[in-house]
């Protein structure tokens, strides 16, 4: 399967079966088997003060995580319900235009334990960390802690 393919699968799924995403205008931006980016205009996600709300700001970082594992999932033919079970967001600085959320596992070795695990155990949680920069510097720092588990 193509990058290209991969992320249009996922922008089929986000739309279809979390409808939040149609409303905040979350796009798949561009995803590499390591790194997922995730977009949404500022316009529809504005608050009081013409800055990204922190409410979809916090959206589009968990569902960056989600979109990472279901791609996971999906490269390696297994099927698995995900999760979101603890996360901490730090809002460092406003983002004042459109969002990009990028989430990316910390290296192949991370990858290797969670598919060994869960073709193991048919469960398991891997911590992901998002970022949201604004003007080359994070404005927002995420990092959730997803379960995984056999469908």
């Amino acid at each position: 399967m193509s990058f290209q393919s991969d992320i249009q699968a996922l922008q089929t799924v986000l739309n279809s079966e979390i409808p939040l995403t149609r409303a905040l205008g979350v796009r798949v931006e561009a995803y590499d088997h390591k790194t997922l980016c995730l977009t949404a205009p500022l316009e529809e996600n504005i608050n009081h003060k013409s800055t990204a709300f922190g409410g979809s700001l916090y959206s589009l970082a968990v569902l960056s995580g989600w979109g990472l594992l279901y791609l996971l999932l999906k490269k390696h033919g297994l099927a698995g319900h995900i999760v979101i079970q603890h996360s901490e967001i730090d809002y460092i600085k406003p983002v004042c235009s459109d969002i990009y959320a990028y989430c990316q596992f910390d290296s192949d070795k991370q990858i290797e334990r969670f598919l060994t695990m869960y073709q193991r155990r048919g469960v398991t949680r891997v911590k992901l960390n998002t970022s949201i920069e604004q003007d080359g510097e994070v404005a927002v720092k995420f990092c959730g802690t997803y379960v995984i588990h056999s469908a």
